[in-house]
């Protein structure tokens, strides 16, 4: 039986792990901080020449967790060096032409003001506008997932409609509706109640071909979309995805993974929204929501691996974590985030007073 409180101990070592061996300047410049995109560190990686834009918005997103388990100053100094280097190595501003990208800075932005008080209101005016002006009526409705593109999908939707929901006046609740309301439209599987992928369209809007993948991804920013909408109706599509997600993606209730690159990130989300369901969704689903978060952390944490500066997590949280050598998953920052993210998930639910049940 887990002891009280040892999910929050496990988070803080995850937390001192990725930032002491991932931490590094933009190009030395003070005050800057960004996530090196692989470990151990090469010299492109000293340089960020691989950006990640994604990747540190999820790593932006991990801290303000911290921050939230354990408030500290020097997690709120963090914070700002963290936002510095994301606009200083973006080059070009607070976008880039991914709406999926530019919807996870956003959300991390907005929790960055809420909860530590910086704010940062023309970046993010500018990436809502950015979100607002992706949606269009080819394949019913819906956001790109990059400009001048034919793919629409769940991925850059589901943030887009978390952002737009909490931002909160009525004409971007509006548009998280109508993002979730063409979700459920057009990419639910009728069979397993699953989200798939997304879709192509041809240049006259109709529908081309159907990306039937199923990733934790999806199901992850489609559930916190709905979590945070609210209301009965989307209380019912949480809880039919929570439903989904334990029967067909998790094998003995530890989330899927999707290997390294992006697909470490994956597992990461879904736990994240899983916990936010637990604590605010009034339905029996709560409970199977929670569950999923502490197995599934439960399990990372048993198969970590032991390398310098603290524990290494794997892709695929069922099974131990190898060594990071060169090709391996294990090197990525996504996969680590992912990781830390879990714990984090299961760290909120243990200081809310959720704890496992017997299944």
């Amino acid at each position: 039986m887990t002891t009280p409180k040892i999910r929050a101990a496990r988070a803080g070592v995850a937390e001192r792990a990725v930032e002491s061996r991932h931490l590094r300047r933009v190009w030395g410049l003070p005050g800057t901080a960004l996530g090196a995109v692989a470990w151990p560190v090469d010299w492109p990686g000293r340089l960020h020449v691989r950006f990640g834009y994604w990747w540190q918005a999820h790593l932006l997103d991990c801290v303000l967790d911290a921050q939230l388990r354990a408030p500290s100053p020097a997690r709120a100094a963090l914070v700002r060096r963290l936002v510095r280097g994301i606009r200083v190595r973006n080059l070009v501003g607070w976008v880039n032409d991914y709406y999926d990208d530019v919807a996870w800075l956003g959300l991390a932005l907005l929790r960055a003001e809420r909860e530590v008080g910086l704010a940062r209101p023309k970046a993010l005016a500018t990436i809502a506008d950015r979100l607002r002006g992706g949606w269009t009526d080819h394949g019913g409705g819906g956001i790109w997932w990059k400009r001048h593109d034919d793919f629409k999908n769940v991925p850059a939707n589901g943030p887009a409609a978390i952002l737009f929901a909490r931002l909160g006046d009525r004409a971007d609740l509006g548009r998280a509706r109508s993002i979730v309301d063409w979700i459920e439209d057009a990419l639910v599987d009728g069979e397993t109640g699953l989200l798939w992928d997304g879709l192509h369209v041809h240049p006259d809007g109709t529908v081309r071909e159907i990306e039937k993948n199923f990733y934790t991804y999806c199901q992850g920013v489609a559930l916190g979309a709905c979590v945070e909408l609210g209301s009965a109706a989307y209380r019912d599509k949480a809880a039919r995805i929570i439903t989904a997600v334990d029967e067909h993606l998790a094998a003995d209730g530890v989330l899927r993974g999707h290997g390294g690159g992006d697909g470490g990130l994956f597992g990461g989300i879904l736990a994240r929204y899983l916990a936010q369901a637990a604590l605010r969704l009034d339905r029996p689903e709560a409970a199977r929501a929670a569950d999923l978060v502490f197995r599934s952390a439960d399990a990372l944490w048993a198969n970590r691996a032991a390398v310098v500066s603290g524990p290494l997590f794997g892709p695929d949280w069922s099974e131990p974590a190898k060594e990071p050598r060169p090709g391996r998953p294990e090197r990525d920052l996504s996969v680590q985030l992912g990781g830390w993210m879990a714990l984090e998930a299961a760290a909120l639910l243990e200081r809310n007073g959720i704890t496992p049940t017997e299944r």
